[in-house]
């Protein structure tokens, strides 16, 4: 793991004082975080702390009611998840959003596929392309004319991920990557987690589970009542102290 909160440079993503209100209710209050290339971060807090909801406005699920994002110290303006995908903004939400009847090539270009010269679909190009990309990424997938309905919750989560990745995406947006998944399974988004972070890609976790923070990010940031209690270097805490910062709003000595 690296010690990212000794991080130099300009960083990938900053959400900077982002403030949004449901209802006259303040889900986000004023939160402050940021992303390194080449980084995890994960996001802790329970159900209606606000992680989701501030991630959202990076997605462009949301629009904020004020704050500034800076995307590689650029101040961008999303206003819809078009917007996020023109930033190299790339979500893999818990439902993976895939055509179950398709294979993994069809998923992939779904909705940007490869057109050949008489305007048919170019099948073999887009599989071998596939290929490649899953050869970087996932090198043991080799179910390739298969529905991905056939496919176990790994492989489907590799798909996804694929797909974001050969669009160029920089930063992801993960939620709960390894909910419903058994423990090679989750061994198998934590390689590719791995293999993402080698890249340089800078990752957001929204996560419930602490094990997995522990084990998959760099930093962790704990939300509470919209707020952001602190962001931690994971290798510098323990699981209690996590846990102290999500129910309590108790930060650690180490927490900034």
């Amino acid at each position: 793991m690296t010690n990212a909160m000794t991080n130099t440079g300009t960083p990938l993503v900053e959400l900077r004082d982002i403030s949004i209100s449901f209802g006259g209710i303040k889900a986000v209050d004023n939160v402050t975080v940021d992303l390194y290339p080449g980084e995890v971060v994960g996001l802790l807090g329970h159900n209606g702390a606000g992680k989701s909801t501030l991630i959202k406005c990076l997605s462009g699920a949301y629009q904020m009611d004020s704050g500034e994002i800076l995307i590689s110290g650029k101040r961008v303006d999303i206003q819809n998840p078009r917007d996020a995908r023109a930033q190299n903004i790339e979500t893999i939400y818990q439902t993976l959003a895939l055509a179950d009847n398709l294979d993994a090539a069809s998923n992939l270009f779904l909705g940007r596929e490869i057109v050949g010269p008489g305007g048919f679909l170019d099948d073999s190009a887009m599989e071998a392309e596939t290929r490649k990309i899953m050869a970087r990424l996932n090198p043991n997938f080799r179910k390739f004319n298969v529905p991905v309905s056939a496919l176990s919750g790994g492989q489907r989560q590799s798909v996804a991920i694929a797909r974001a990745v050969y669009f160029n995406a920089k930063i992801l947006i993960m939620d709960e990557p390894t909910a419903a998944l058994g423990p090679q399974e989750t061994q198998m988004v934590a390689e590719l987690i791995q293999e993402l972070k080698k890249q340089g890609l800078g990752i957001f976790l929204i996560e419930h589970d602490i094990h997995n923070v522990m084990k998959l990010c760099d930093r962790a940031v704990v939300m509470k009542n919209g707020q952001r209690v602190g962001t931690v270097n994971v290798n510098e805490v323990t699981d209690d102290d996590i846990l102290g910062m999500i129910i309590m709003g108790k930060k650690p000595a180490k927490a900034a």
